[in-house]
């Protein structure tokens, strides 16, 4: 068994969950995994006794107009490689993670200690930041330098090779549902408090940044409560939920609307949808997508990105261009105005998300640890 590493934010973005549930399968297999980051991961809710966490703290110095995470990860990684034994560093999110495991890592080669480091990319870490020139130059070295490079869709790895002058593959490895969580049936009572009519519910959830388009979210639901009886739940917070409160008030139909807030048992919520809204003008994969998917809701989402990867159109639900809101709202109306049509998208849905379930993913990332612990023999 194997003594793994893993850096990632600890927030509720879909690096972090990932990172998080991914160490979890791996405790659960046998092998000891260590998550390194500035605080406790979201998603990290219980513990085994392969299960570690170690916190990166900054001191704050008069001299330093911004606290240097990147080099108190560093050290901390040094410190856990060497006290831990590790064998591995498998980092989420190229920047700093990266850059930081690859200094630790020639640090400690200096020290007589030698570590594999696998790096993941999951989007905006190549799609935006990443291709600032101010970042390019350590993104492209930290890639290169990494002894396995993984990215979550086709999309994302076809924008890497694009993006950064590298010579280093990138495998891709999807990303993956828990079923043991994401199996939900829906409880009738909380259903009925949404809904005491009968009305269908359209969900969402995001951190409500720009790129995630939430006004188009409300847009497209005004469209459909204009045409059927439909609830609309918010699921997340962030930057731009104010401008959805007021748009939400100047279309009149904010007692039609739920403004949930950031919620740690999601699935409770997906599983008593009907639709699931996703019209990002941006996403690597679509891991919220698949988490309804796997609570047999079907998906009303851009075509940007990975997402066609992941719902499959006029099977799992449908895609439209980025901001058709009007295509959005026909193609959610196609949907729900059939109770026969509903049914058999949610279980195509359902039948889809059982294809990303962790116990097919999982062992894609074992295979990438033993090749590159196996090359470092070599």
């Amino acid at each position: 068994m194997l003594n793994i590493g893993i850096v990632c934010y600890p927030t509720f973005g879909g690096s972090g969950v990932v990172a998080t549930e991914l160490g979890k399968a791996l405790a659960m297999e046998g092998h000891k995994v260590h998550f390194i980051s500035y605080s406790q991961p979201a998603r990290l809710d219980f513990f085994s006794e392969n299960l570690f966490y170690h916190e990166v703290s900054v001191s704050k110095y008069p001299l330093f107009e911004y606290p240097p995470y990147e080099t108190a990860l560093a050290s901390k990684l040094v410190d856990i490689a060497l006290f831990e034994n590790l064998d591995i560093l498998h980092v989420h999110y190229a920047i700093p993670h990266a850059s930081a495991a690859i200094m630790a890592k020639q640090i400690l080669a200096t020290r007589g200690k030698s570590i594999a480091v696998v790096t993941t990319l999951h989007g905006t870490d190549i799609t935006l930041v990443g291709k600032d020139a101010t970042y390019e130059p350590v993104v492209s070295y930290s890639i290169d330098q990494s002894d396995a490079v993984t990215a979550v869709s086709k999309s994302l790895q076809e924008q890497t090779y694009e993006s950064f002058q590298i010579s280093k593959e990138v495998q891709v490895i999807p990303n993956f549902i828990d079923f043991n969580r994401f199996s939900k049936k829906p409880k009738e009572h909380f259903k009925k408090a949404i809904a005491p009519f009968g009305e269908r519910i359209l969900v969402h959830t995001s951190n409500f940044r720009k790129v995630k388009r939430v006004d188009d979210v409300v847009r497209v639901f005004k469209l459909v409560q204009d045409k059927i009886p439909a609830k609309l739940l918010l699921i997340g917070d962030g930057p731009e939920r104010m401008n959805i409160e007021k748009l939400c008030r100047d279309l009149e139909i904010c007692e039609r609307v739920l403004f949930l807030g950031k919620q740690e048992m999601v699935e409770e919520i997906l599983s008593v949808g009907d639709l699931f809204v996703m019209p990002s003008e941006s996403e690597s994969f679509g891991l919220a997508a698949l988490e309804a998917m796997a609570c047999q809701v079907p998906v009303i989402s851009t075509n940007t990105g990975g997402i066609p990867e992941l719902n499959v159109h006029g099977l799992t639900g449908f895609n439209s261009n980025v901001g058709d809101v009007e295509d959005m709202a026909a193609n959610a109306l196609r949907i729900l105005e059939d109770d026969d049509r509903l049914a058999e998208f949610k279980a195509n849905a359902l039948l889809r998300a059982h294809e990303f379930e962790i116990e097919n993913i999982l062992p894609k990332y074992e295979a990438v640890y033993r090749s590159v612990l196996k090359e470092a023999q070599v």
